[in-house]
């Protein structure tokens, strides 16, 4: 009976991590993807040339799903928080 508590609780909060670091992945995967085909065709091989933009780029999807991402990890800790009750009663 506790496994399957554990277990739910566990499947959420990895679902939700997954949720929360898609977008900062993605665009950092997405940047690093860009720039690399650009030291490609250029045939520059600096190594800041890829730090820079990944770290701007990152910043920038922060502050634009930053709320979001907020929202998201408030409900689950609502959620988490308000089924409390409910877990120690079983």
């Amino acid at each position: 009976m506790y496994e399957d508590i554990v277990l739910g609780i566990a499947n959420e909060a990895v679902l939700t991590v997954l949720l929360i670091s898609a977008p900062i992945l993605g665009a950092a995967l997405l940047t690093g993807l860009l720039i690399s085909i650009l030291q490609a065709t250029t045939q520059i091989q600096e190594m800041t040339l890829v730090f820079v933009p990944k770290i701007v780029v990152v910043l920038l999807v922060v502050l634009i799903f930053g709320p979001w991402m907020l929202n998201i990890l408030v409900s689950f800790t609502h959620n988490l928080l308000t089924a409390i009750p409910q877990m120690v009663t079983i």
